[in-house]
């Protein structure tokens, strides 16, 4: 019994991980279709979207039947709280690489984005697309060390949100209203698809050390 218990707690991360790489590549593809107005990359993350929600909903459904059954403790039980809360930030990840995916949908056949703003959103697909494969990278070898890595990536995201905003701020912002909204919610969604990202280093840290990444914890150690 205990066997097959801890085979299914194998079982449970392995689904977390392929999660971690499912919202990894959706984002990477709407990225690609804001920029180039992509409609089949975009339709494809918005379709794969629900395949996100199913995946999520049964790793779900397999944590509760496992707190149920087994009432695990110490390590295992953070295991499994871990496995809730990591799988629930995965879930919102592919939930805003579904939302930059339909921005590039709406706009087709044209783009959201003047040539002049590309560089700022490839920027922040790019610092994503880098925060989103070393999450997975954490994730999947539990290692806390990697995973602290991430807010140090997270605050080049910030940079790139703020300087966008202080560029429609100016006064002399030539692109109009529409492609202003446009702008605003595609850098939202890129800085919260990373501290979302951050989350789930945060869970690994927690999930490998059982203290988190709270102040005065040194993990380098």
């Amino acid at each position: 019994m205990r066997e097959r218990y801890h085979e299914q707690l194998d079982a449970m991360h392995v689904q977390l991980v392929e999660l971690a790489v499912m919202v990894t590549n959706a984002m990477g593809r709407a990225t690609t279709a804001v920029i180039s107005g992509d409609l089949p990359a975009a339709e494809d993350v918005i379709s794969q979207d629900a395949v996100i929600d199913t995946v999520r909903d049964d790793l779900e459904a397999r944590v509760v039947s496992l707190l149920a059954r087994q009432q695990p403790v110490a390590t295992d039980l953070r295991t499994l709280v871990a496995t809730l809360r990591i799988s629930a930030d995965l879930e919102r990840m592919g939930d805003l690489s579904r939302h930059v995916a339909e921005i590039a949908r709406r706009r087709y056949p044209g783009s959201p984005l003047p040539a002049a703003l590309r560089p700022a959103i490839e920027e922040m697909g790019r610092v994503a697309q880098q925060m989103a494969t070393k999450m997975r990278q954490a994730l999947e070898t539990k290692n806390p060390r990697a995973a602290a890595e991430l807010p140090f990536d997270d605050d080049a995201m910030d940079e790139v949100h703020r300087s966008t905003f202080e560029y429609m701020a100016d006064g002399a912002w030539p692109h109009g209203m529409e492609t202003a909204v446009d702008l605003t919610l595609l850098s939202r969604y890129y800085e919260r698809f990373a501290d979302h990202a951050v989350n789930v280093a945060d869970r690994v840290i927690f999930l490998a050390t059982g203290v988190g990444s709270a102040p005065g914890v040194d993990i380098h150690r």
